[in-house]
């Protein structure tokens, strides 16, 4: 019998970023997804605030999910008959509320080279501000020592995955960001700084923290509302704004799923929306309450 596997704590922005998985040996093998920093994830322990969540199914037998956002963007969770201890938990959560969940990453791809991540929860736990403020401490400090870690791989490009066992890595360590490089590449250090020094900045907000870098809040929707701002087509932030949430509007076929993430993309890219764009509007617009994600994949607007 296998052990169980480790909770990561790790922030949803770098968790959601991941494309690459590694698949078990066989059916009792663990399964992982590699993330941009090379961690190699097969459960997690999230925490953040629980915004929003739906039963899907019946009263008899509900399937939940739900988003819980972090600073840096949404855990979404799935929670169904199989995982009954989580179920009977998220029907007595009242949202907005802060929650602690531990469960196994599971991966959907509704396409070659696209790939959704999500939560499938053991169990989820209603905590308080400072509980969740010792999370993010944990999830930072885990960052931090991993990027020191990708920067050993980084600065010595020739090394493989024994040298860098030899230079003090363990092997799943040395694995992972073997991996990770090889299909990201190298990673954009600023990035993850400005992620630690806004967890940083929300967890001591009396010291005035300034690494020199932007806040870093990817879904945080100032990043993209600068009207003045013309991209390439002559459209707005705003009028990017609206194509988008007129293409949900759209393709919406209002049988329960909502418009395909995929479908967007492909429609948006006619528009000269690129689908990184999409991908920052889309989570503007659900930070601004205008679309939600009935179903991993899936956008529709409440």
């Amino acid at each position: 019998m296998n052990a169980r596997e480790t909770a990561w704590r790790i922030f949803a922005g770098e968790l959601n970023a991941s494309s690459l998985e590694r698949k078990g040996d066989d059916d009792t093998s663990p399964s992982y997804v590699v993330t941009p920093l090379g961690s190699m994830v097969n459960r997690v322990m999230a925490a953040g605030v629980m915004t929003e969540k739906e039963n899907i199914g019946t009263d008899d037998e509900p399937m939940w999910k739900a988003r819980v956002q972090d600073v840096t963007g949404s855990f979404f969770l799935n929670v169904g008959r199989y995982q009954p201890e989580a179920a009977a938990a998220m029907a007595n959560l009242d949202t907005p509320a802060f929650v602690a969940v531990i469960g196994k990453v599971r991966t959907y791809s509704p396409e070659e080279g696209r790939v959704y991540v999500s939560l499938r929860p053991e169990k989820i736990v209603q905590i308080d501000d400072r509980s969740r403020n010792l999370w993010i401490l944990e999830a930072a400090e885990s960052m931090w020592d991993r990027l020191l870690k990708v920067r050993k791989a980084v600065t010595n490009p020739d090394a493989g995955v024994n040298d860098l066992i030899a230079m003090g890595l363990t092997s799943a360590e040395a694995e992972g960001i073997t991996m990770a490089l090889d299909h990201y590449g190298d990673p954009d250090s600023s990035r993850y700084l400005s992620v630690l020094q806004s967890a940083l900045r929300m967890l001591l907000p009396d010291r005035e923290i300034d690494l020199g870098l932007p806040e870093e809040i990817p879904s945080a929707p100032e990043e993209i509302e600068v009207d003045e701002e013309k991209g390439d087509g002559g459209m707005s932030s705003a009028d990017k704004e609206d194509v988008i949430l007129a293409l949900i509007e759209e393709l919406d076929d209002m049988r329960g799923k909502g418009a395909p993430r995929s479908e967007i993309d492909r429609r948006a890219a006619m528009e000269g929306i690129s689908e990184a764009e999409v991908e920052e509007i889309s989570d503007a617009l659900m930070d601004k309450g205008l679309v939600y994600e009935p179903n991993l994949g899936y956008l529709r607007k409440i």
